[in-house]
């Protein structure tokens, strides 16, 4: 994504290394969320997402 919106080619460790600089982190969760409303997921990707690409 970097280098397509930024035309930029970085390596992981620059990405993550930025990341840390601004007080970020790399996450991801561990496991689905137990009150995930899949029918609200679903319009969301049907509807918001591709205006978002």
């Amino acid at each position: 994504m970097i280098a397509w919106k930024f035309s930029l080619d970085c390596s992981s460790a620059a990405v993550w290394w930025l990341l840390r600089r601004h007080g970020w982190s790399w996450q991801c969760s561990a496991r689905r969320a137990l009150e995930r409303y899949e029918q609200a997921v679903g319009l969301w990707k049907k509807d918001v997402w591709p205006q978002a690409e």
